[in-house]
């Protein structure tokens, strides 16, 4: 019988198999009815968000915790399910970059069906639902088995669809580097597990919440957790992959990958640091704080250096990944030392920029397909003057690009300045080491934030502003109008969440009720048109009126100029002599980013040249052309993966004496085996 307390769970019964019959639908669909395949999957696959947002949003506003076992596994081991607020929050927050996907995708696709780009498309829309499912899956699950089985299928589904252009070795080395990273992070993940189940006596989350951990068991779960999550997540150092399989992905696949698959990282740490456990310690605060400081400053440096536009997103996916873990490290370090009020603000500023960037990252990616759908290009260095040709998709990107910068009235904003609030409550700690180090990795959040407007100044103003640089960005035309949507939709919801954070963060209250035992009491003390994280004495944001502000100021402004402006009159801008203005005399990507690259040289393995061609003979030949080469190396890869790569191929090199193509020879060495294990059994 359905009841209002059943309705969430059946509905998120519904989300999940209308992913599996998008999935069911472009496998079949191709052969009798292939014009349906754009259509028909992408329909399920929207249902599938809108289930998953309702039935999470259900859950989450209710406060309901809903629990329930399916038949699925061994007879003695049956597959535990739970829907409560914290996996219903990651519900909305997957569901709504399902339906913008969905409304993007079935226009986007349609570029794999011809041209020299033609792929066939029943495997990606297999394996989409796939990842989808996974995802819907492991935020359900409510044992370990069943969450590992989903955490694999979304691992493996991701691995296909970053090869999905297999055509191309790059594709196939960053799928394969993106395989490895994800079997090993739930390798490690698999370890914290098996720790709470040795203690809690059985594999259900309910047995490992229970479980009787002595500090250093609950140490090594923790960290355990957090190497295996935030390997997924793409924290520092263990990003390697991100920056190479989000490129390469199809765009509405990267804003998936890059708005919900990385944040099953964060429900992964969140759900076994904060529910499994329980207890934390202020000692993971500190460590994670200072992996997230790292991860949020060197993401953003290394994206700077980028001159491919996917490639610069994918840095910031680690910089917003590092700010989040500031986030969820401050609220250790609080509720660790006993002060649960701070502690739930740091835990409430995390989500928050959790939702934020799953939003504006996703809409950063879908313009960034946009682009590449209309011009074939991800170099920056050969775009500009996209805003002429693609004014809906330029708009679309700098709202993008004004929310990931943080600034107002956009959900960017708030969600940081919670996290800078979180910080200045240092002075509340008693321990002088934390006092000190809580305001250094503040002062490096600033220097992020800045870096990140830096940034996206430098990509909507060389993609989008200017003059265009190659034919077919010179001939680009507006995208189509469902893509256009599935970017509309985020769009508005960053200024939505930017300009009514309150009711949101009243909304997460039953988050931090179930993780944190408390709530933020004066977050709503002064009216849904304040913000009040701590107290009205200590800090207030009013959103509604930071819009009405610059709505009334650049509304006086545009009044103003346009009383006092002449009358216009056209003609070619200043050229200092030059002639009639070319693109060769613009600011390129690389130009813009050399002052930087020269304040923070160390950080980067810079290979820098010029290329010089000449012609005609004598002493002094005449220059006829220039060219700037720069390639930027991650120090990660070079001092960290590249050595253990050596390594294991010496030591294969080593051991590869065992294979003797003799079949005696592995005989023997099954017998030897036999004999061993016999001897260990019969101890």
């Amino acid at each position: 019988m359905i009841t209002a307390d059943t309705a969430p769970l059946l509905i998120a019964y519904f989300a999940v198999v209308c992913a599996l019959l998008s999935g069911v639908v472009s496998l079949f669909a191709v052969r009798r009815h292939p014009g349906f395949l754009h259509f028909g999957s992408f329909l399920f696959l929207g249902l599938a968000g809108a289930a998953s947002i309702i039935a999470g949003g259900w859950a989450l506003l209710a406060n309901l915790t809903l629990s329930d076992q399916l038949a699925f596994g061994l007879p003695w081991l049956q597959w535990h399910v739970r829907l409560d607020p914290l996996s219903g929050f990651f519900l909305v927050l997957l569901g709504t970059l399902t339906v913008a996907a969905s409304l993007y995708g079935s226009s986007y696709t349609r570029e794999y069906t011809h041209g020299k780009n033609a792929q066939p498309l029943p495997p990606l829309g297999v394996f989409t639902a796939a990842f989808v499912l996974g995802m819907q899956m492991l935020l359900l699950a409510d044992d370990a088995l069943v969450f590992m089985i989903f955490w694999e299928m979304m691992s493996a589904a991701g691995y296909f669809l970053v090869a999905y252009q297999h055509q191309h070795a790059g594709n196939r080395h960053a799928a394969f580097l993106y395989l490895l990273l994800a079997h090993v992070g739930a390798l490690v993940i698999l370890l914290s597990f098996g720790v709470l189940a040795a203690f809690g006596g059985g594999l259900s989350f309910d047995q490992m919440r229970a479980a009787p951990l002595t500090p250093l068991w609950a140490t090594l779960a923790f960290a355990f957790a957090f190497l295996g999550f935030g390997t997924k997540a793409g924290m520092a150092p263990l990003h390697v992959w991100l920056p190479d399989a989000h490129p390469v992905a199809p765009s509405h696949i990267s804003a998936m990958m890059s708005g919900a698959m990385l944040k099953m990282g964060i429900y992964g740490i969140v759900r076994v640091s904060f529910d499994l456990i329980g207890d934390v310690h202020w000692e993971w605060g500190v460590a994670m704080l200072v992996v997230g400081t790292a991860s949020a400053l060197l993401g953003v440096l290394y994206a700077l250096m980028q001159h491919d536009l996917k490639r610069l997103l994918a840095y910031h996916s680690i910089e917003n990944i590092g700010i989040i873990l500031m986030g969820l490290g401050l609220a250790m370090v609080f509720l660790g030392t006993g002060h649960p009020l701070l502690g739930t603000l740091g835990l409430v500023a995390a989500l928050y920029h959790t939702l934020n960037h799953a939003l504006f990252k996703g809409l950063l990616f879908l313009g960034a397909g946009a682009v590449l759908y209309r011009t074939h290009e991800r170099d920056l260095e050969r775009m500009g003057g996209l805003i002429q040709r693609m004014p809906v998709t330029a708009f679309m990107f700098l709202v993008g690009s004004v929310a990931i910068s943080a600034l107002p009235p956009f959900n960017g904003f708030v969600s940081e300045w919670l996290t800078f609030q979180t910080a200045l409550q240092a002075p509340a700690l008693e321990n002088g080491v934390l006092r000190m180090l809580i305001p250094i990795a503040a002062a490096l959040l600033a220097l992020t934030g800045a870096l990140a407007a830096a940034c996206f100044v430098k990509a909507f103003g060389i993609a989008f502003l200017g003059k265009p640089r190659t034919h077919h960005v010179a001939h680009a035309r507006e995208v189509p109008t469902g893509m256009l949507a599935g970017m509309g939709l985020l769009a508005a919801l960053c200024l939505v969440l930017g300009i009514l954070p309150t009711p949101m963060i009243e909304a997460m209250a039953p988050i931090t009720r179930l993780l944190a035992r408390t709530e933020l009491p004066a977050a709503t003390a002064q009216g849904w048109l304040w913000l009040t994280p701590v107290s009205p004495q200590v800090a207030s944001y009013s959103a509604p009126l930071v819009l009405l502000a610059l709505l009334v100021v650049f509304g006086l402004g545009y009044l103003f100029l346009k009383r006092r402006a002449a009358p216009a009159r056209r003609c070619y801008p200043w050229d200092c002599g030059f002639g009639q203005l070319n693109h060769r005399m613009e600011y390129t990507s690389t130009s813009f980013t050399q002052p930087i690259r020269r304040v923070f040289g160390a950080v980067w393995k810079v290979e820098e040249a010029v290329e010089t061609t000449t012609a005609g003979a004598g002493p002094i030949p005449r220059v006829t052309g220039i060219r700037h080469h720069l390639h930027v190396h991650d120090w990660s890869w070079l001092k960290v993966y590249l050595p253990i790569g050596r390594l294991v191929l010496e030591a294969a090199r080593r051991i590869g004496f065992i294979q003797t193509g003799s079949i005696h020879t592995y005989l023997k060495y099954s017998f030897g085996t036999l004999i061993i294990l016999l001897w260990i059994v019969s101890l």
